[in-house]
């Protein structure tokens, strides 16, 4: 987390980026936090973790901002409040006046009261959401692979990684996962791509990176070649 805040602030400060940042692992902050071990949850339990969690993540953000000089600032959402078009608005001015005061957005699914007929799925799918609404230029998808591939790299050695896709066909969906879940989120491979297919519909350039990659962010800023480009022209920057 340390290191991707002071990638943002580089993106923020050096290349005149605003970065809207997604995050996800309330419920798995909790859980280390916490006596609850179970991995069956009903929803409350959900919730209640996610509301222990939440605070613990945000924290970890502004103690990483602060270092650099900038400020985290928290937006929790249900799938709702995109769906409501006065809260959209709302959610849309709020998140133009924070970029305006050169504050770092901070946005999660609001877990401790969202339910199944509110929830996004995923935060890909909240990201996506954002971007479009937020008429980004870039959606950074990190992960815990080095991008898409075209076979599964578990199983098959000579799995070679995708660097770029026009767009998201039939084809890249049927190499993703659909089961397949982050350990620290709901979303895996299969909820990115058709997170970036939304994306790709709004012209947005989506990329599809290991998080734990060493300045991926920057690297994408530079126009260098890093894990899957959906969208756009090749190594564009």
């Amino acid at each position: 987390m340390r290191t991707w805040m002071q990638q943002v602030s580089i993106l923020n400060k050096k290349f005149g980026v605003e970065v809207i940042w997604v995050t996800s692992g309330a419920i798995a902050w909790a859980v280390e936090r916490t006596d609850f071990r179970s991995p069956k949850r009903t929803l409350p339990q959900k919730q209640a973790l996610s509301a222990i969690g939440q605070p613990l993540i945000m924290d970890q953000y502004n103690l990483a901002l602060h270092a650099t000089g900038l400020l985290g600032a928290q937006v929790l959402l249900t799938a709702g409040d995109m769906k409501d078009r006065k809260r959209s608005k709302n959610l849309k001015n709020a998140l133009h006046e924070i970029l305006h005061w050169k504050i770092i957005p901070i946005l999660n699914e609001n877990d401790a009261v969202s339910t199944e007929e509110i929830q996004f799925g995923d935060n890909d799918s909240l990201a996506s959401q954002v971007a479009v609404m937020m008429k980004a230029e870039r959606l950074v998808l990190m992960t815990d692979v080095d991008g898409l591939f075209d076979k599964d790299p578990n199983s098959f050695p000579d799995a070679k990684i995708i660097p770029f896709c026009a767009k998201v066909s039939a084809k890249e969906r049927k190499m993703a996962d659909r089961k397949a879940v982050s350990s620290m989120g709901r979303g895996g491979m299969f909820s990115k791509l058709i997170a970036a297919e939304r994306a790709n519909k709004a012209k947005i350039v989506t990329h599809l990176v290991r998080g734990d990659l060493p300045n991926n962010l920057l690297a994408i800023a530079q126009g260098q070649a890093v894990g899957t480009q959906i969208g756009g022209r090749r190594g564009t920057k």
